[in-house]
C-alpha cells in the first residue's frame, strides 16, 4: 500500500489523526522536500520532531529521488506499506499525481490523506476562494531565461474580475548549469523567491508586454509562512509591497481582482501592516 499523506502548512502538529495513524502503520516513510516546506524547513531539529511524533525514521526525498528514482519507492510499496509525505495537500504538485498514476498502473493500492494547502489557506486574507481564477507560478528569472506564460493567465483572470494566486519559485537541490555541462552535478544553495522579487519580475514582464494588465498601483496581498504561528499578511499596491520585509519563506502573492464590500473590509485589516493571526 502507498499512502500519500498531506502534512498541512505549519509544523509537525498540523497532520490529521488519520494521516498520523497511516504513517505509524507504515514500514517506510518518505518526505517530499522540494515543492514546499514546513515552517522549520529541513533542519535536523525539525526532522527529529517529525520522527519523534511518528515513532520512526523519515527519509527526505528530493526532486531527483522522486522524479528519477521513484521505482524504488514503488517497489517497497508493492511488498509493504509506504508513506509519502507532502507539505500541504497531496495534489498540490503534478509530481504527486504522477506517482499515484504510476502506482495504480503497477497494481499498487493507493490511499490519499488530505490536508490544508496554500490553495485554501489563502482565504485567510479575506478574498473569497470562489472568486479566484487560474493559479500561476512565478519562476526565478536568469539572464537568458525569462518565461512569462503567467502574464496571459493573469490577464484573463483580471478581465473576468478574478483574483490570481501566484505561487513563488522554490529551488532546492538544483544542479547548476555549469556542472551539468561538465557532466558532474554540483548543487546550488537553496533559494526561495520573495514577494519582493516576484513583484519586480511581474513589473519587468509588464514593461516588456505593455498591455496594461497590471502596474505598480495594482492592489495585491502578500502572504508569508501561511499556517504558521508567525504568518504575515500585508495588503497594498505592488509599489508598497515591493519594499516590505516579509521575512523567512515561504511566500506567495495574490493579485486582487474585483472585490465585494466584505472582501474590501477584510483587506483593510491587512493594509500596510503584517498580521500574524486570523483576523
Amino acid at each position: 500500500m502507498l499512502y500519500i499523506v498531506g502534512l498541512g502548512l505549519g509544523d509537525e502538529k498540523d497532520i490529521t489523526i488519520k494521516g498520523l495513524e497511516a504513517i505509524r502503520r507504515c514500514d517506510k516513510v518518505y518526505m517530499e522536500a522540494y515543492t514546499s516546506l514546513l515552517s522549520f524547513g529541513l533542519s535536523s531539529h525539525g526532522l527529529s520532531n517529525l520522527e519523534e511524533l511518528y515513532g520512526k525514521p523519515v527519509t527526505v526525498a528530493d526532486r531527483e529521488m522522486v522524479e528519477e528514482k521513484a521505482d524504488g519507492i514503488l517497489a517497497e510499496a508493492r511488498s509493504g506499506d509506504v508513506a509519502f509525505l507532502v507539505v500541504g495537500d497531496p495534489f498540490g504538485a503534478t509530481t504527486h499525481t504522477d506517482l499515484v498514476v504510476r502506482a495504480k498502473t503497477l497494481g499498487i493500492d493507493v490511499k490519499v490523506v488530505h490536508n490544508a494547502s496554500v490553495m485554501n489557506a489563502v482565504g485567510v486574507c479575506g478574498l473569497q476562494l470562489y472568486r479566484y481564477g487560474e493559479t500561476v507560478s512565478i519562476p526565478f528569472f536568469t539572464e537568458t531565461w525569462k518565461p512569462d506564460s503567467f502574464y496571459e493567465k493573469i490577464q484573463k483572470n483580471r478581465m473576468l474580475g478574478l483574483h490570481t494566486l501566484c505561487l513563488l519559485d522554490i529551488r532546492v537541490k538544483e544542479p547548476s548549469l555549469e556542472s551539468l555541462c561538465r557532466g558532474k552535478k554540483v548543487y546550488e544553495p537553496p533559494r526561495y523567491m520573495t514577494i519582493n522579487t516576484a513583484i519586480e519580475q511581474l513589473l519587468e514582464v509588464e514593461s516588456l508586454q505593455g498591455q496594461g494588465v497590471y502596474n505598480e498601483d495594482t492592489h495585491c496581498v502578500g502572504l508569508a509562512r501561511l499556517g504558521s504561528e508567525d504568518q504575515m499578511i500585508v495588503a497594498g499596491s505592488m509599489r508598497q509591497l515591493r519594499t516590505v520585509d516579509f521575512g523567512a519563506p515561504l511566500h506567495c502573492l495574490v493579485i486582487v481582482g474585483s472585490t465585494h464590500p466584505l472582501e474590501e473590509e477584510m483587506l483593510e485589516f491587512y493594509k500596510l501592516k503584517g498580521k500574524t493571526s486570523e483576523a
